[in-house]
């Protein structure tokens, strides 16, 4: 099993690489920053759980997950991280969202009562 830093090295080396290529993307029609950040904020997503797998990830965290990205990121965030893995990779899309430029208000990691 990987550490944990390691493969926050590597989702952060990944991420700085594709932000850079994204910002000089010609789209035909003009994306709004909420677009933006959801976009690189799924790539993100995508690359962690290719590299992590979905082990000891319920199916709530990982439906109210897709609830968000569905939503187009505009969703209230309803993503309760129960498990040690749920709140590790909680963790590290936070800090690969950060880095990407997002406000740590754009997450949708929220547990209510």
């Amino acid at each position: 099993m990987k550490r944990p830093t390691k493969l926050i090295a590597a989702l952060l080396v990944t991420s700085l690489a594709s932000g850079a290529t994204l910002a000089f993307a010609q789209d035909s029609q003009p994306q709004s920053w909420s677009e933006v950040k959801c976009a690189r904020y799924k790539k993100a997503w995508s690359e962690a759980l290719t590299r992590r797998g979905t082990q000891g990830l319920g199916p709530e965290f990982l439906g109210n997950h897709e609830a968000f990205l569905g939503s187009g990121c505009m969703a209230q965030a309803n993503v309760c991280p129960k498990s040690a893995e749920e709140l590790e990779l909680a963790n590290i899309m936070v800090i690969l969202a950060m880095n990407a430029g997002t406000a740590s208000t754009f997450l949708p990691f929220s547990c209510r009562k």
